[in-house]
């Protein structure tokens, strides 16, 4: 008993020894990394720098405002040609798809019973125009005879109504012969307008009949041609209340040209005019047609070509005009700009914009004249950081900044990422 009890102190005074020990040493290790931390230098960020955009200065211009609009092309005049008597066709007398001018023979119809038919109310005019001097004097005989009472009343009154049926009957002869001769004229079927003819719908030696629902051909007049573009109603009522409060003017002679461009982008050389804006919207799109004229000499422009109108509409002295890169969208689509403050400061402004002119974007509200926007070098900058300022020049790009370096923090610029901690010794 003695022996074991001695033995178990001599165990827990060696284990006492150890965990002694051991707490010397972690002690020791803790205090080496101490002093380890203490002597290492804290990482240096990249250099900070003053980030240099370029800006463009508001101002306000003369400028005159034009419209595009996507139009189509349709004939000046248009005419579906159609026999106006029944008959054989004996010959086509034009080259399908050429020009035809006013009156041009284009087909021959059989004339013989036309001829026939003339010269038979030929023949009867003549008979009645026979009959006509005999009625005549026996009406004069027989008025002369009644004032001496020679003859009654009765045979006096047969003899003037035997003389106006006579003159009626000459009467309706000559327009039996007026009749005839229109028919034989119409044998010849010309064209009713000029312009250019397209193919025959029948050949020689076919029937037709007048007035059929197939016409033999189409002539269509291109030299002028229409132009019919569509116009927003909101667009043109905006442009209306505009111009009413004096805003805007549209008085001159260039309001009334419009140009145009061919679809292959090309521009078309001839001004045209705007000849009137229909009087009725389209209820399916809500919109107004205008209708143009062009001057087509060379037959450039062809019946159902998509192309596009240039109007002038109006113009204002006191635009502003920005260039299309000062303005970008937020996600949902609204316009905007940076602009630099008397500070240097970046701000965001929200714009409203009515449309471009050339490569400029037309501003009605959002900024004012003599404020600076950062025409280039706003993707390097966020609204409230502090820049410097160029003028905006396009035919010198702004430098790049040097690499290794960060933009200088704004009051709404976001802080660099803090670097991951190492994990502690064990």
């Amino acid at each position: 008993m003695l022996m074991n009890r001695l033995y178990k102190v001599m165990n827990l005074s060696q284990l006492c020894r150890l965990n002694a020990a051991a707490i010397l040493c972690a002690t020791a290790i803790v205090s080496m990394l101490a002093l380890t931390a203490c002597n290492r230098k804290p990482p240096q960020g990249p250099a900070q720098f003053t980030p240099e955009v370029s800006v463009y200065t508001v101002i306000e211009e003369k400028a005159v405002l034009t419209t595009e609009l996507p139009g189509r092309t349709s004939p000046f005049r248009i005419a579906e040609v159609r026999p106006q008597v029944n008959g054989l066709i004996q010959k086509r007398l034009f080259t399908e798809g050429a020009e035809v001018g006013q009156n041009e023979p284009l087909y021959q119809i059989d004339p013989a019973p036309f001829q026939a038919a003339l010269q038979n109310a030929n023949a009867a005019l003549a008979r009645a125009k026979a009959n006509l001097s005999a009625a005549r004097l026996r009406a004069e005989r027989y008025a002369k005879a009644l004032a001496e009472r020679a003859v009654s009343q009765q045979l006096y009154d047969d003899a003037a109504a035997a003389l106006k049926q006579v003159e009626a009957d000459i009467a309706f002869q000559e327009a039996m012969v007026e009749t005839a001769t229109i028919n034989l004229n119409y044998a010849l079927v010309r064209s009713p307008i000029p312009g250019r003819i397209g193919p025959s719908s029948v050949t020689d030696g076919a029937i037709v009949t007048a007035y059929q629902p197939v016409p033999l051909a189409t002539i269509q007049q291109l030299d002028p041609i229409y132009v019919d573009v569509p116009q927003s109603a909101t667009e043109s009522l905006r442009l209306q209340a505009k111009l009413q409060k004096g805003q805007l003017s549209n008085q001159g002679a260039q309001f009334s040209q419009v140009s145009l461009i061919l679809p292959d982008g090309s521009p078309y050389p001839l001004k045209g005019s705007l000849q009137f804006r229909d009087v009725s919207v389209d209820p399916t799109t809500g919109t107004v047609t205008l209708r143009m004229v062009f001057p087509n000499p060379d037959k450039t422009l062809l019946p159902g070509m998509f192309v596009t109108a240039i109007i002038t509409e109006a113009q204002t002295d006191h635009a502003i005009l920005l260039p299309q890169q000062t303005v970008s969208r937020d996600p949902k689509g609204n316009p905007y700009t940076l602009v630099v403050d008397d500070q240097n400061i970046v701000q965001m402004r929200m714009l409203t914009v009515e449309r471009t002119l050339n490569d400029k974007w037309v501003v009605s509200s959002g900024i004012t004249p003599g404020e600076r926007v950062i025409a280039e070098g706003a993707q390097k900058v966020r609204p409230g950081a502090t820049v410097k300022t160029v003028p905006f020049d396009p035919a010198k790009p702004l430098a790049a900044a040097p690499a290794g370096t960060t933009p200088q923090a704004g009051t709404n610029q976001k802080a660099p990422p803090a670097q991951p901690k190492k994990p502690a010794a064990n």
